[in-house]
């Protein structure tokens, strides 16, 4: 059902915003709203239809930045109270959907849908559902708007969606002031459960031996979802292997090898609701190299290495996509091969907080963290680094020797990093999203940069602090 959109003044809602996040017990339950739609289109266009409205269990999230302020994410969903036109929740966030819609597929004018889900707080009374995307010039539109009955029980389904095991990986406190993590399995058959355990408990100890997350730990709630498989292992379409498990996760998405997505959204969504949630994590159990991470949606790693030698790239894969999933942090990588076609538009400064195409010299998006005295572009081995990676693009990362032939280069890409000139500086390095030129990253390495345990460098430290701080203060 479709509605008038409601107007309403920036400086009100600002105040209105202040207000309503004081204000939790007037608006909402203590359980969560689910609300599961159809996202459909091709290209440029963006056409939404509600599938399905959940009530789950207890409200997980803050109760007291119920507006985002962060400003991340291609689109973003508000709630307004229906009764007094007050905007009293929203969130950003990012798809499979507006990915896809930069492959060579929706060029060509194929039309595909989307499952996606909005959670937030149970409301009270009818609320205005709405989702707003950006434009070319990064300014949110609504695309979709809708009225929402909480109180219209034809509407809200209550059955109990997850039967799945649950248990605390790590527990530091209740849900609502913590930031909750759920860890998934897909590919895991019932025989293999003690390897999930094991595993979950691995990645979360690599997760918080990694700054910023180490010293922010006790901010943070584990749980673990022990979803079974029927088979070992995910399927793999480039190879024609196809497994059926319960979560639908699988390589070659979008035809890069390494891309581990599903579309299979409500099974996830499922299977997470058995736990208090604010982020998910997925561990997959199969060999291939590979991962993914969306904004507010999910991470995915790769957990099994046939090369002893290489089983720290599982645990750089881990962080890495968390990265992308909790805070919105883009790749500062511009030598990979992936499925997008101009991901980032020319001359437009990107959302993401570690990416930026330096539109102006004298204020970079990251100044506050910029070295003293560094120019800015600062200027880099450039040259010298892509002449290395170029030739190690020119391996099959998906061949048996791949690791062989790759060490020697692998081991002079790591040196130069180091020892570059600005090693450890803040600056504006080009080199980023993907692209050679015309986007830069703040520093010469970094966990969303280089194959690397490294931490996170200052920039991206303090975007993920951010969103910490905003699920817990």
């Amino acid at each position: 059902m479709r509605s008038i959109l409601l107007v309403i003044p920036a400086v009100i809602l600002t105040i209105c915003a202040n207000a309503a996040s004081l204000e939790y017990d007037r608006f909402f339950t203590d359980k969560t709203m689910r609300v599961d739609y159809f996202h459909t289109g091709t290209k440029g266009e963006d056409r939404i239809t509600i599938d399905q409205v959940y009530q789950e269990g207890a409200w997980p999230g803050t109760r007291n930045n119920l507006v985002d302020e962060l400003n991340l994410g291609e689109y973003g969903f508000r709630v307004y109270d229906r009764a007094t036109n007050l905007l009293i929740f929203s969130q950003g966030f990012s798809s499979i959907y507006n990915e896809w819609q930069t492959t060579d597929e929706a060029l060509a004018g194929v039309y595909r849908t989307f499952s996606e889900t909005a959670r937030f707080p149970l409301p009270k009374k009818p609320v205005q559902f709405s989702i707003l995307r950006r434009d070319k010039m990064m300014v949110y539109h609504e695309v979709f708007t809708t009225v929402i009955d909480p109180n219209k029980t034809s509407d809200v389904n209550k059955e109990q969606r997850s039967s799945y095991r649950v248990t605390a990986v790590m527990d530091n406190g209740k849900p609502s002031s913590k930031v909750d993590i759920v860890i998934l399995g897909d590919g895991y058959t019932k025989a293999e459960m003690e390897k999930l355990r094991t595993d979950a408990k691995h990645f979360n100890d690599v997760m918080f031996g990694t700054e910023p997350f180490k010293s922010r730990k006790k901010d943070f709630n584990v749980w673990l979802v022990e979803v079974e498989s029927k088979e070992s292992g995910i399927n793999v379409p480039d190879k024609d292997v196809w497994k059926g498990n319960p979560l639908g996760f699988q390589y070659h998405t979008f035809n890069t090898p390494r891309y581990v997505l599903t579309t299979n959204n409500k099974a996830v969504r499922d299977a997470a609701g058995a736990a208090p949630y604010d982020a998910i994590c997925v561990l997959i159990n199969d060999t291939r190299y590979g991962g993914g991470g969306i904004y507010n949606l999910y991470a995915t790693t790769y957990t099994k290495e046939e090369t002893n030698s290489q089983k720290w790239q599982m645990d750089y894969v881990y962080v890495h996509e968390f990265g992308h999933s909790f805070a919105g942090l883009g790749d500062e990588y511009y030598a990979s091969q992936t499925g997008y076609n101009d991901f980032y538009s020319p001359g437009i400064e990107p959302w993401e907080p570690n990416i930026t195409a330096l539109l102006d010299t004298k204020n970079v998006k990251w100044s506050e963290y910029v070295t003293p005295g560094i120019n800015i572009p600062t200027k880099w081995e450039k040259v010298q680094y892509d002449s290395i990676t170029a030739l190690q693009a020119k391996l099959d990362r998906l061949a048996p020797d791949y690791y062989e032939k790759r060490e020697p280069l692998f081991k002079v890409l790591t040196e130069f990093r180091t020892k570059a000139k600005h090693a450890g500086k803040v600056g504006a390095f080009e080199g980023a999203g993907y692209a050679s030129k015309g986007l830069y990253r703040p520093s010469v390495d970094c966990r969303m940069f280089s194959l690397s345990l490294m931490d996170f460098d200052p920039v991206c430290s303090a975007a993920l602090n951010r969103v910490i701080d905003y699920y817990v203060k």
